[in-house]
């Protein structure tokens, strides 16, 4: 699968910012924490953690180089406190009790296993570290996902599509909740949400599902190609009762290491 158009997102990502900033302001802090936020994309969000912690460090954690790319040159002008810009996957975190807070938002539904993912927090975190998390579950855009595989099968683009799966993993309470009990986390809650996002026009619906929601779908088809896919989907979003609306559900994490 391609890599992420940075710049764009960067620029488009007004959703999942607004939802990390919430997911942030939960979070209770002193201030003098070490923290990791793991999927700091272009690092707007990183950024905002630093500011919550005036006497702390950061590390700033992405696999995507095209985000780090971005994100280096914002975090230097923004974020002094963060200390460290690290590519990595987050199933297989290159740390040992090192943090007191791991923060993650719009990323855990792109890592396939969730149980790795969860062994491998509970290790980067300190004894009572703590986990608050926000990705996408349940039926996370479940009509544009259904939309696309059906365009995905018309005779035109249906040769670029063999052997095609979903990238995503979007996990249900039930499931979370046992997979963090698994790895040895306690004080756990979760909780699922509905937050959908409708935009003003259509360039700006086929700009955003184009850089975030249907990513691998167009990565699959020639560059000639991929226009008319994305234009496809916003025409029939337009039909809808609620037109230009993406159905978003958000799957809240909270959880502890046992001290």
């Amino acid at each position: 699968m391609a890599d992420w158009n940075a710049r764009s997102y960067h620029q488009i990502s007004a959703p999942q910012q607004e939802w990390g900033r919430r997911v942030l302001d939960r979070v209770a802090l002193a201030g003098d924490e070490t923290a990791m936020d793991l999927g700091c994309g272009t690092g707007r969000l990183t950024a905002l953690l630093a500011e919550r912690l005036p006497r702390g460090r950061v590390v700033a954690f992405d696999r995507s180089s095209s985000m780090l790319f971005e994100a280096q040159p914002w975090l230097r002008s923004q974020a002094p406190r963060v200390i460290g810009i690290v590519m990595g996957d987050g199933a297989s975190l290159p740390f040992l009790r090192a943090f007191d807070l791991i923060f993650s938002t719009a990323t855990f539904h792109w890592i396939p296993d969730h149980g790795a993912l969860f062994r491998s927090i509970i290790t980067a975190l300190k004894r009572g570290g703590r986990l608050e998390a926000q990705c996408g579950g349940g039926r996370n855009l479940a009509a544009l996902r259904a939309r696309a595989d059906a365009l995905a099968r018309e005779p035109r683009f249906t040769r670029f599509f063999d052997g095609w799966s979903e990238p995503w993993h979007f996990a249900d309470e039930e499931s979370t909740r046992r997979r963090l009990a698994a790895a040895g986390f306690e004080d756990i809650g979760v909780s699922l949400e509905p937050s959908t996002v409708t935009f003003a026009t259509p360039v700006e619906f086929a700009d955003f599902i184009a850089t975030v929601c249907i990513r691998p779908h167009l990565a699959r088809l020639p560059f000639e190609d991929r226009a008319a896919f994305t234009n496809a989907l916003t025409l029939r979003s337009l039909a809808d009762p609620e037109p230009l609306t993406l159905d978003y559900w958000r799957l809240n994490i909270r959880a502890r290491r046992p001290a």
